[in-house]
């Protein structure tokens, strides 16, 4: 039954691609269907086991980051290339195991999905990377997410390896008085803000509720911190960003420290939130025995993943993609575009399908402010592209803003904006409008399927 299984899901994916789509996750569905245990079953041909990655935001590209470090070492690995990272995404990726020799499963997984996935993995390392609010509609409040993993990794204590981010409060607690753990975070108070972001979600020791103290805040919540009631503080990290330089949508240079020795890394992908994705790759790597100056060029030769940064030629102009989907997310992407020199065309797309989240509320979190006096030109698409026209009135953006909800349509009109000398177009749009945008690009010819 177990093969059969296998063949059907196999076939259901031939035909999709086939067909021109990607094939990332109906294939999944088909073989869970067939075969509930059949993660288990496909993964226990991964004969270096299994390294799950979750985060609110970045496991996409935290993934993708690690992945590309194993493979300088000359590991081969197993993965949801193409961020389907629901059950039955792991389920289509796992079609592929055990074909080479020594093959190790990477695998984003969706927050929710976390536990169900990893009891059937047993996987040999957890890299869990922040904690932010997103999607209450579907997730709840973060506590309940956190609880969650924190009773995973009580459960997986001393058998898998936890790599954690030792700045967000919720995510350094997973590990403490635990074994096998590993911390990464930011040590440059050049990068720190002056006070907490309105976006900032956990602020209050888990231990005794008291509200923590920063000593320096660098992105959301995210930061060094210390509980004055009970001392609870932010752990001693052992894969450091000592330094960073930010070089806008270019990239930016960090000085690593590791117990493997200090590298200067290129990144090529811009912002904070690329540096704290590229610390969790690098202490999971490093882990899983790979040297340091592989980690430094697999960090380097990161491509951008779709949405997460990548630049796109379209009519004469380039549109670089980034991916926004909760205040935090938002912020960090809103902070890295005010690098750039001179005023900013902009494309946002707001929609509020089941996987954006009903409720869009979230915007007004997201400090759209930072836009005043930097925008030339806006256009506002998606289902919610009026609601996104309102933000961007009341945040004090001057510019003009057209509404259109057609993705289509408005792109287009963005694009062929004549009076805007070229300059390049930032496409902000939610993951339902990314997915739609990615289908319309694929159908140009612009820009491939999903596909993993």
């Amino acid at each position: 039954m177990r093969a059969l299984a296998v063949a059907a899901a196999r076939l259901v994916r031939a035909l999709i691609r086939r067909a021109g789509r990607g094939g990332t996750t109906a294939p999944g569905r088909v073989l869970l269907r067939l075969d509930r245990h059949a993660i288990a079953h496909l993964g226990s041909r991964l004969e270096g086991g299994t390294v799950l990655v979750s985060a609110t935001n970045g496991k996409t590209t935290t993934a993708s980051m690690l992945a590309g470090a194993l493979d300088r070492a000359g590991i081969p690995v197993v993965r949801n290339r193409a961020g389907s990272n629901m059950n039955w995404g792991v389920a289509t990726a796992l079609l592929d195991a055990g074909r080479r020799g020594g093959e190790l499963g990477v695998f984003e997984v969706d927050e929710a999905w976390l536990v169900p996935v990893a009891a059937e993995l047993d996987p040999r390392m957890l890299v869990l990377g922040n904690l932010f609010r997103d999607q209450l509609d579907r997730y709840g409040e973060l506590e309940a997410i956190a609880d969650r993993w924190a009773d995973l990794t009580e459960q997986r204590d001393g058998l898998s390896d936890l790599v954690l981010c030792a700045d967000d409060p919720l995510v350094a607690d997973l590990g403490r008085d635990r074994q096998r753990v590993t911390y990464f975070g930011v040590e440059d108070d050049s990068l720190a803000l002056p006070e907490l972001q309105h976006a900032a979600d956990s602020k209050h020791c888990r231990r005794c509720g008291h509200a923590y103290e920063y000593e320096a805040i660098y992105m959301g919540h995210l930061g060094h911190y210390r509980c004055p009631n009970c001392g609870r503080e932010r752990p001693a990290a052992q894969v450091v960003a000592e330094r960073v330089v930010l070089r806008g949508m270019s990239g930016s240079d960090v000085s690593l420290r590791t117990p493997a020795g200090s590298a200067q890394v290129k990144l090529p992908l811009p912002g904070l939130y690329n540096v704290y994705n590229a610390l969790g790759a690098a202490a999971a790597a490093l882990e899983l025995g790979v040297s340091l100056d592989q980690v430094r060029a697999g960090l380097e030769g990161t491509a951008a993943v779709f949405g997460r940064v990548e630049t796109i030629p379209l009519g004469g102009r380039d549109v670089s993609i980034l991916l926004v989907k909760n205040p935090a997310g938002a912020n960090e992407v809103l902070r890295t575009l005010t690098l750039e020199a001179g005023t900013l065309d902009l494309w946002l797309a707001l929609n509020d399908g089941i996987a954006d989240g009903r409720d869009v509320s979230w915007i007004w979190d997201a400090d759209f402010e930072l836009l005043a006096g930097r925008a030339r030109r806006i256009t506002c698409s998606g289902t919610r592209a009026e609601e996104m026209a309102l933000r961007l009135k009341y945040a004090g953006v001057d510019a003009p803003i057209a509404v259109e909800r057609d993705l289509g349509e408005s792109l287009d009109a963005a694009v062929a904006d004549r009076d805007g000398g070229g300059r390049p177009l930032f496409a902000l749009p939610t993951y339902t409008a990314l997915l739609e945008l990615r289908d319309l690009l694929a159908a140009r010819g612009v820009a491939g399927r999903w596909s993993d």
